[in-house]
């Protein structure tokens, strides 16, 4: 009987296991504890997969016997897309290939987009240089989109997921930059159009010559650091946009700073007072901050010319974000001659801060003139947290998101285009995208990997717990061995008093 009920208690059990097997094929969970949720794949992504009308290869290029570090990039994409094909019910299909076995598959990567970094490995003693893929190539029918290098640092399921919905949309959102009064020109936003052009359709908008029914037609229209002004008729088509439902983002540059001639000054485009009729009030005054950017100064010395570089309070590094998910995963991002804002309108408008200054900061009212070499002190920081960006949203469900500089993102033109901060880009993408995508990828573009390097000490601090880390054990031992001895001793001693009973 013993024997025939273990049997029975080992083909239960193993029936279980093989239950929970088949079981796994389709269905799991995993418990995700991780700062940003990085192995746990976001609503958005899900609803991505489950809508997907025809399968989508991807073609994971990696190079073979990876660093450590890499190979771990290289798992955590495998154990992504096998979890993608879970969700899709097999429409996600992948496969993995060694560009570097021969030369015939490396032309291949190479042809699809996928481009070889040069990483420093270590063998044998000796670090030498190794031409590493780790890209991929995502397929659905005749069309493709290239995922050259997947960073490590950066949100591989943002990356994924974007290209398989650009593969499917049919009919991408319209996107409108408006022009005809002084704005930044499409081209001159490089590092935003790389990001907005992969689920937008965005082309320039002329409110003089597009007829509103057209411009419904428009999810969100971008008004970037105009310098001219709009007139009567075109701040209502902007209204009855808004009342239809539209979505507008303005990066406004409400004063001027020049620093060849050291001046600043206040510009009106007739947009300041059209927000201030919406209760929110965008000042002509210079934001300054002591956490802020520099800016080179030369000078002569010997006969030779030094640029040194020194803090300039103008230029605000801004750490402070709401939360929200136009500025989920900012970290810092710098801005140019910033303007405050702050609203006091009624009901008919909600306002919502976005990004602020820090706690120790300033307001210069305009003229200004900029002087390089000032010593600032903590007299001139005395405000906090100065909102600089913020959302206002009208009972008619229209949104308008107002950033208090209008060159955070810009690039410029052809040859002096310059890199702006990544973090700067998001902001302005992100901003757009909350405006007219409601998919929820928006969440997904900072969710990166955030570096928390160790607190940097010094040698006598190293040696001290390089010590302790090696003396400290055996004086623990020692000390638990005197302990055990002491309690021995007292054993013994209780075992000779006349009397004893164990």
């Amino acid at each position: 009987m013993k024997k025939r009920n273990y049997t029975t208690q080992v083909l239960l059990i193993s029936a279980i296991f093989l239950v929970l097997a088949v079981l796994s094929e389709s269905y799991f969970f995993r418990w995700d504890l991780t700062e940003g949720k990085r192995y746990s794949l976001s609503d958005a992504t899900k609803n991505i997969l489950k809508n997907l009308d025809e399968p989508v290869t991807v073609t994971a290029y990696f190079t073979e016997d990876l660093a450590p570090d890499l190979a771990k990039v290289k798992e955590d994409f495998k154990d992504m897309l096998i979890e993608y094909n879970s969700l899709s019910r097999g429409k996600v299909l992948y496969k993995f290939v060694n560009p570097n076995k021969d030369q015939k598959t490396e032309m291949e990567a190479m042809k699809a987009g996928i481009q070889p970094v040069l990483f420093n490995a270590r063998e044998k003693d000796q670090v030498k240089q190794q031409k590493v893929y780790m890209g991929a190539k995502i397929q659905k029918g005749d069309d493709y989109e290239t995922l050259p290098f997947i960073d490590p640092k950066a949100s591989i399921e943002y990356d994924l997921s974007t290209a398989i919905k650009k593969l499917s949309v049919k009919n991408k959102p319209l996107i409108g930059f408006v022009t005809g009064h002084g704005e930044t020109p499409i081209d001159e936003f490089q590092q935003a159009m790389k990001d907005l052009n992969v689920l937008y359709d965005v082309r320039p908008v002329n409110l003089s010559d597009t007829a509103l029914k057209n411009l419904y037609d428009y999810k969100t229209l971008v008004i970037n650091a105009p310098k001219d002004s709009f007139d009567i008729k075109e701040l209502q088509i902007l209204d009855d946009y808004l009342k239809h439902g539209g979505n507008i983002y303005i990066g406004m540059n409400r004063v001027e700073g020049n620093l060849q001639t050291l001046q600043g000054k206040p510009l009106n485009t007739g947009l300041e007072g059209w927000l201030s009729d919406k209760g929110l009030t965008v000042d002509d005054a210079f934001v300054i901050d002591a956490r802020c950017g520099t800016v080179g100064v030369s000078q002569r010395a010997g006969g030779f010319t030094m640029t040194t570089q020194v803090q300039f309070p103008y230029l605000p590094l801004i750490t402070n974000f709401a939360d929200h998910p136009v500025t989920k995963g900012l970290e810092e991002m710098i801005f140019r001659f910033a303007s405050p804002m702050h609203y006091d309108g009624d009901s008919s408008y909600t306002f919502t801060p976005l990004a602020f200054t820090s706690e120790h900061s300033g307001i210069e009212n305009c003229p200004v003139y900029f002087n390089i070499n000032k010593r600032w002190t903590n007299a001139d920081f005395v405000k906090s947290k100065i909102p600089v960006a913020g959302i206002l949203k009208s009972k008619s469900g229209g949104r308008i998101v107002v950033i208090g500089d209008g060159d955070f993102a810009v690039n410029g033109p052809g040859r002096n285009a310059r890199p702006v901060a990544q973090d700067n880009v998001n902001l302005m993408v992100n901003s757009i995208d909350w405006l007219s995508d409601d998919t929820g990828l928006i969440n997904l573009r900072t969710k990166s990997i955030t570096s928390r390097p160790l607190k940097q000490i010094s040698d006598s601090s190293k040696a001290i717990l390089k010590w302790l880390n090696f003396l400290l054990p055996i004086l623990l031992v020692i000390i638990y061995g005197l302990i055990r001895m002491q309690y021995r001793r007292n054993q013994r001693v209780k075992r000779m008093e006349e009397g004893y009973v164990k």
